[in-house]
C-alpha cells in the first residue's frame, strides 16, 4: 500500500483496513520500525501497539514517524491521560478493553477513530446510547466468542466489533464470517521467538496468511 493509500486508508473505519489488527506488545523501541514495516509488507496496515510497556509511546512515535504506509494506533487506553499521550505520541486510532464515561469522554474529544472495550450486551446497549457504533469485543473468547456476537446481531444490528483475545487462525474465520464483525485482533503473527530473534521476514510471512483470512 502507498503512503497515499494509506493515509486514504486512515480515513475509514479501522474495522474495514484489514481482517486483522495486530495486538504489539513492544519491549524495545529499535524493533518499532521494522515490525510495523514486516506488518505492513504483509498486508497488515492497522498496527495497534498497546500501552502496557515503558517503550510504548516512543515505538508509537518512531512508526508514525518512519512507516507512513502504517496506520498505528494505541491499545490498552484506560484513562484520559493515556489518551491525550497516545494522539500526542502520533496514535491515528485508540483501542480500549473497556470503558467508563470519563475515557469515552476523551476518546471521542480526541479527534481520531477509537473502539472502546466491550464485553455484555447491556455495555453494548450503552455505547449505541452515546452514538457509538463500532467496538471492541474483549476478552472474546472468555466472553462467549463468536456465537455470542452472532445472537447479538439480530438485535443490535447497529454494532460493529472487533474481537480481541483469545482469537487465533483456527478460529478468526469463524469471527470473520459474522455480518457484524470487521476485523479480529491478535498477536499469533508477532511470536515471542521471531521478534527475539529479529527474524522479520518471518512476520512479514505470518502476517501475509493473516490478511488472507477474509
Amino acid at each position: 500500500m502507498t503512503s497515499t493509500a494509506a493515509a486514504s486508508a486512515s480515513s475509514a473505519s479501522v474495522l474495514d483496513l484489514a481482517p486483522v489488527v495486530p495486538v504489539v506488545v513492544v519491549e524495545d523501541v529499535a524493533d518499532a520500525v521494522p515490525l510495523a514495516r514486516a506488518l505492513v509488507a504483509g498486508g497488515l496496515p492497522a498496527i495497534e501497539v498497546t500501552l502496557r510497556t515503558p517503550a510504548a509511546l516512543d515505538a508509537i512515535r518512531a512508526i508514525a514517524a518512519e512507516v507512513p504506509d502504517a496506520v498505528v494506533g494505541a491499545g490498552t487506553v484506560i484513562s484520559p491521560a493515556n489518551v491525550a499521550d497516545s494522539v500526542a505520541a502520533g496514535a491515528r486510532f485508540l483501542v480500549s478493553p473497556g470503558w467508563t464515561d470519563a475515557l469515552l469522554d476523551a476518546m471521542k474529544e480526541s479527534g481520531v477513530p477509537f473502539l472502546p472495550g466491550v464485553s455484555t450486551t447491556s455495555e453494548v446497549v450503552a455505547l449505541i446510547e452515546r452514538g457509538v457504533r463500532e467496538m471492541k469485543f474483549f476478552p472474546a473468547e472468555a466472553a462467549g466468542g463468536a456465537a455470542y456476537l452472532k445472537a447479538l446481531a439480530s438485535p443490535l444490528p447497529q454494532a460493529r466489533f472487533c474481537p480481541t483475545g483469545g482469537v487465533s487462525p483456527s478460529n478468526a474465520p469463524g469471527y470473520l464470517a459474522l455480518k457484524n464483525v470487521g476485523c479480529v485482533g491478535g498477536s499469533w503473527m508477532l511470536p515471542a521467538d521471531a521478534i527475539a530473534a529479529k527474524d522479520w521476514d518471518r512476520v512479514e510471512a505470518l502476517a501475509r496468511e493473516a490478511a488472507s483470512l477474509r
